[in-house]
């Protein structure tokens, strides 16, 4: 059985504050705290019969995973350069998906480090008129694969979120969120031993999980903070601005949808100070 893994940071274990992230010494440590969670996952994807494991990178530049700690049955999917984002390397002949370390989208609730794929830009993301963040936007996007969600990790928060729309994922509270940047902290040890144990129970019951699926063309919602970031998405002709910050389009399949999705945000990124704001004659 293929599993295909989907890492981010700031739901492992031990982070609270942003600074943590960004500060060099401290993102040092989270790096490793991240790719120790990510072991434990893939132990217990293994443990429970997997018999091929795919990590992909997920957070900021997608480069954090240190792959020389990394479990070596596991391959990585590092680097930003993707179409796909946090999903590259997902097809179809994958049997589940994991999501390791994931957080609540921008606004939902006290989540720690509460966003949506990119906090400089994106204020609110829909799919089919349903507000979503990163794990179940990924979790449709697997869907039109045919690769059911099977596990996720994160904060309390997170997961009551998550579970909105995948209530029967196995899923594992790392820490409690107290505010936005506040955690409650459980030690790595606690949190690792069962996370093995909730994806190795993920795996053995695989049969029983379905794909998200979304059947017939999806239509994208996107708020962005500034509506310089909204006009300048619609250099694509598929786009429409619906207001100011709002922009809203319609592709075929879920799968083209979200690649449609990526190239919005990464215009709208490089258009939070202007396009050409760093570029020299």
């Amino acid at each position: 059985m293929k599993v295909f893994i989907s890492a981010d940071i700031e739901g492992i274990s031990g982070v609270a504050t942003n600074q943590q992230l960004k500060t060099d010494a401290e993102y040092q440590r989270f790096r490793k705290l991240m790719t120790s969670e990510v072991n434990a996952a893939i132990e217990g994807a293994f443990n429970g019969g997997a018999t091929e494991v795919v990590v992909a990178d997920g957070h900021g530049n997608m480069s954090n995973i240190l792959i020389e700690d990394l479990d070596s049955r596991a391959r990585l999917v590092s680097g930003s350069n993707r179409v796909m984002c946090q999903l590259e390397g997902l097809d179809n002949t994958f049997d589940a998906i994991m999501f390791v370390g994931h957080h609540g989208r921008e606004g939902g609730s006290d989540a720690i480090i509460s966003h949506t794929l990119a906090g400089i830009c994106v204020n609110e993301m829909k799919i089919g008129g349903k507000v979503v963040g990163e794990t179940e936007m990924n979790a449709f996007v697997a869907g039109g694969f045919g690769v059911p969600a099977v596990f996720i990790s994160g904060d309390d928060a997170y997961v009551k979120e998550v579970k909105e729309t995948l209530p029967d994922v196995e899923a594992v509270v790392v820490k409690r969120a107290v505010d936005r940047f506040a955690a409650e902290l459980i030690h790595p040890d606690v949190t690792h031993k069962e996370i093995r144990e909730k994806a190795e129970s993920a795996m053995k019951k695989i049969s029983s999980f379905q794909p998200l699926a979304l059947d017939g063309p999806v239509t994208f919602e996107i708020e962005f903070k500034g509506s310089q970031q909204a006009k300048m998405t619609t250099t694509l002709p598929t786009v429409k601005q619906i207001s100011p910050k709002r922009i809203q389009f319609t592709c075929d399949d879920i799968i083209t949808a979200y690649k449609h999705m990526w190239g919005c945000v990464i215009i709208a990124i490089a258009a939070t100070n202007g396009v050409l704001g760093n570029v020299n004659a």
